[in-house]
Parts: C-alpha cells; structure tokens; sequence
C-alpha cells in the first residue's frame, strides 16, 4: 500500500475573478492550417489531443474522400503536417479518436467511417501505426459509422469502445464492444442489452450522470421519430434504458453529445444541438433526472447547430459554451455559430466584442485545446464545402489564474477517461469530467483546464478514478500543469493514522484483509449510493471479511475501531 501523504502548508487566497476582456481571432492561415478538408455531408470530425505525448496538443482532421486523415503535429505553438507511416485508404472518414485502448503509455488511433470499414490502428511507440482491426476482433465491414466514444464501463482497467452507425437502411445498430485487455474486443451489445434496432445515430458520450461510480452511456439520435437514449449501468455488465424516466428521451434532429459540469453543482449536464427549433441543454436535478433549460439559460441557439463545446474562456471560474452551426449566417435570425458566455446566474449571453469574425462557414465538428500553453483554450473547427478550418486563438486579455491537471492511470485506465476532478478554493468548487470522443465527431484535450479568477492557490486537488482509488494533492499554485498518477496522494486520515490501518486488495475477488493497530469492532457494508447491506461484529483475532457472495460492483465499507471510524470504497470483482 502506498502510504505517500502530499501536503502543503495552506496560506489564504480569495475566491474572486477579474474582468477580463474576451477575444477570438481565426489564425488558422499563421499557424499553418491554411487548407480544407474537402466537402462531406453532414461534416468531419477534429481532434485536438497530444497524440504524441510530447506536451503540445495536436490537431487530427477526419476528411472526405480521396484525403487521408490529417496529423498536424504541434511543434512550439506551431502547427506541422506529418504524414503517417501507413497507407492511408483515402476514403470519407468522419471521427479520429487519439486512444490508448492497450494501456501501453502510447495513444493509439481510431477512425470511423460512414463509407467503408472503421480502422483501428496500433501505435508501436515510436508513433508507428498497423492496422490490427482484424486481429482485435472488429468488423471489418462497411457499420456507416460516425461517433465512437471510448469508456470503461465494467471498471476493468481497459476502455471499450462504443460506436454509432447512421444507417438510413435501419440495418446496423449501435455496438459495444468490450476490451478483453489482450488487444482484442467483444461484441457485448445484446449482453449489455443495448438496442438492436437502428436510430439513425449521430454520436453517445460515455459519463456518470448518477455519480454511482459507473460510466453511463447517452446516444443522439437523428429525426424526431428517434427519440435519444439514455443508458444506465447497473454495474452488472448490463444496462437499463431510463431515457423516460430521466427526461432526456428529447425527439429532435440531436447531433452533439456535450458533457460537463455547467454549474458546478458536482453532476454532469447534457447540451444536444438541434435544428431550428432549438437546441436542448439538459440540467442534471441529481436525482436521475434531467430539465431542458435551454430557454431560461439563453442558448437554444435557433439555427442549424452541429458541435459544441465547453470551456472557461477567460479563466473567470465558469464555463462558457461555443456552439457551430452549418448556415453561413445570411438570414440574421439563423446564426452561423455562437459563443455564449456564462453569466455565472444560470444564464448565458452572446458579448459583442468576443471577436469571431467572419465566424460564418459551413462547420460541423470542433474541439479545444491549449496550442500554446498559456492556460487559456483555444477552439478549432472542422468546415465543410471545401472551406477551410478556422483555428481560434484565444487572445483574451486578462490577468486570471489558472491550473492544468493531466491524468496517469494505474489501475484504471492509463488516461484516466472516466474520472473526476475536483478543486476547490474557499469551499467553491469546480469539476472536470475526462472524456475520449464527445461532442459531434469529436476529441477534446486529455488535459482538464481549470479557471482559478485571481486566485493563485488552490487549496485542494481530488481525483476520483473508475477503480474508487481517490488522490488528492493539497494547497496547488495556480499556472501550472500537474500530472497526478493514480494512487501517488492517496486520501487519507492523516498520515500517522494511515500508518496503523491498512486494506488490501482493492479491487477485491473474494477476501478483504485489514490491518490495524486497534482491535476492529465492527464493519457495515452499504452499497455505492450509501443503502445498508450487512453488519459483521469481528472477533479481535478476525482480520479479513468475505466478499465472495457480492455482486461486481463499488461498495462503501464502514470500520470501527475502539478509537476511530474509517470510511472505505471498495471495488469487488
């Protein structure tokens, strides 16, 4: 057991953000993406991940027939074209996922198509790729894909792999395909009871709108007649389709899956763009529902919207939101795109003096990222009709603090997709939610921007991992990127009370050992969402219980001591 205690000495910072002036500017033709991805219908996708793991986000285009998919590797703030190693197949693509699905410390690729085959494709970790969907078990046949998203929904340490098929014929469904965790994957769909029925299927997002420590799965549904679908895990290998139930089976022609923490409230919201009639931003109540706020809030948008995307502009403690629509904005009540700045009240409002000129080309997909280092998000767009894609450079003038966190996996996966960060200063608290491929054809960094206002400490960092491992890193000095690996702060009492009590293993097969300098009373096992179970009074000799007859799952495990009581999550497999 690591028993390492990170610990700062606090000293007191207010919690307060100064007024900073937002500005946008498309510098795509400096930067060195001065060229178009071609013309597709419905659009490409963008990534903007450091595929490389040098530190710098690059940028990777989906693109139309006849282009292969564009690496733009980010050399110092500048944007260079690197070919790969491979013979690309030149057809219509439509996402890029930077992921690595074998936990090997490199990202691997893969890339979906609405035309012909999806690849998967294996980096040797010298950036050298092979196809290996053959070998790892996936269709080798035309699925007429356009999102993937990447989640480890059984909490196994390997990410799996969801896939959305627009079929117009209504043949292929969607599909979940389990990571086996030796480079192949499993067909799990009718297992997991996922729908076998076609819903003419845009993009799922993988994300735990409960907070129950298991990733859910929300799909968007083209037309209507196709109402989306919101699947929850109930930690079994299965889920249960609660679309009704929660209020997000909208009807609608839904294109993006947007996730994130809009209000700080510490559960998960869902923003879906639409046609005209506006799109639909889902507030999450807690409670396993969801209300569409998207009038009150000021952001139904009203035009013809495709991605979206949150991030704090300024860095001022809140998010705001970007939204890109395919009209060029000639007809003034259909907006070309929109950024909506948080008002930090529940509603948002479009600044005049954002920048985002001639904001106005056919876009479908974007992404964010920070292409110079400097804290503050940038935005690109992939556009479609042979335009070319806009970069925009945030060049927001403002003195607010900042904090970036990336993520290193031990027993969860080596990205940390899936987990939660938390930060507070002064008890206000925000959080980031690690997703790979969200949005509409989608990927955003793997590295989670924090705006800290003028704040430059933070009295806590927490990271809660898919294996129920938390760390937390105390009294963090803001503009800085930290890199916390999975198990190196481990929370705890104290750091001498740690030395008199341990558990192991976790996660646990059957026996759960203790040790402890005091004798254990009593333990009383409750399930993840604190619902009583069983109690077991030990004898003083007694230092394991058996877990055998439990289901797979996260469990919450109360230990009494003569002196103490320790609160443990525990994952049984």
């Amino acid at each position: 057991m690591n028993k390492y205690y990170f610990l700062f000495f606090a000293f007191s910072v207010c919690f307060s953000g100064i007024n900073a002036q937002i500005y946008f500017q498309d510098t795509s033709s400096t930067i060195g993406l001065n060229f178009s991805t071609g013309s597709t219908y419905l659009g490409n996708g963008v990534s903007f991940c450091d595929a490389d793991n040098d530190g710098w986000d690059d940028l990777t285009f989906a693109t139309g027939a006849g282009l292969p998919v564009l690496f733009l590797k980010n050399v110092n703030g500048t944007f260079v074209n690197q070919p790969f190693n491979f013979t690309d197949p030149l057809y219509q693509t439509k996402q890029v996922n930077w992921v690595d699905y074998d936990n090997d410390g490199d990202k691997d690729m893969f890339v979906t198509s609405n035309t012909n085959r999806n690849i998967l494709y294996n980096n040797d970790g010298s950036f050298n790729f092979q196809d290996v969907t053959a070998s790892a078990g996936l269709p080798m046949t035309n699925l007429k894909s356009y999102g993937a998203s990447w989640g480890d929904y059984n909490n196994d340490g390997f990410l799996d792999v969801f896939i959305c098929n627009r079929d117009e014929n209504f043949i292929e469904p969607n599909y979940l395909f389990k990571n086996n965790g030796d480079g192949t994957f499993t067909d799990v769909s009718a297992v997991a009871e996922i729908h076998n029925t076609s819903k003419l299927s845009f993009c799922a997002a993988f994300f735990d709108f409960n907070n129950d420590g298991w990733q859910d799965i929300y799909v968007s549904n083209d037309k209507p007649n196709n109402l989306n679908v919101l699947y929850k895990n109930k930690g079994d290998g299965t889920f249960s389709d609660v679309s009704q139930s929660s209020g997000t089976d909208i009807g609608i022609d839904a294109m993006t899956v947007t996730i994130d923490d809009f209000n700080s409230d510490g559960y998960l919201d869902i923003y879906v763009t639409n046609g005209p009639a506006g799109n639909v931003f889902l507030k999450n109540n807690g409670n396993e529902t969801f209300t569409d706020i998207a009038a009150s809030s000021g952001t139904k948008f009203n035009s013809l919207g495709w991605g979206a995307v949150f991030l704090d502009a300024e860095n001022d403690t809140d998010l705001d939101l970007y939204v890109s629509g395919s009209l060029n904005g000639s007809i003034p009540s259909l907006l070309s795109a929109a950024f909506y700045k948080n008002q930090g009240n529940g509603t948002f409002v479009i600044p005049n003096n954002a920048g985002f000129a001639n904001d106005n080309r056919e876009s479908y997909s974007n992404a964010i990222g920070d292409f110079n280092n400097d804290g503050f998000l940038e935005i690109v767009v992939n556009n479609s009709n042979n335009q070319n894609s806009s970069f925009w450079h945030n060049q927001t003038v403002s003195n607010n603090k900042w904090l970036k966190v990336k993520l290193n996996g031990i027993n969860s996966n080596k990205d940390g997709v899936g987990s939660v960060i938390e930060i507070a200063i002064n008890g206000a608290k925000q959080y980031r939610y690690t997703l790979c491929g969200e949005g509409y054809l989608s990927q955003n960094s793997s590295t989670e921007v924090f705006g800290l206002g003028n704040n430059t400490q933070v009295d806590y960092v927490k990271v809660k991992w898919l294996s129920g491992i938390e760390d937390i890193i105390y009294n963090v000095n803001s503009n800085q990127l930290i890199e916390i690996t999975e198990g190196n702060h481990p929370l705890s009492l104290s750091s001498n009370q740690q030395d008199l009590f341990e558990y192991y293993p976790n996660p646990v097969k059957n026996k759960l050992n203790f040790k402890s300098s005091e004798p254990i009373t009593k333990i009383t096992i409750f399930t993840i969402l604190g619902h009583y179970l069983k109690t077991i009074n030990l004898s003083d000799a007694a230092n394991s219980i058996d877990l055998s007859d439990f289901t797979k799952g996260l469990y919450l495990i109360k230990v009494e001591t003569q002196s103490q009581v320790k609160n443990l999550k525990i994952i049984k497999e």
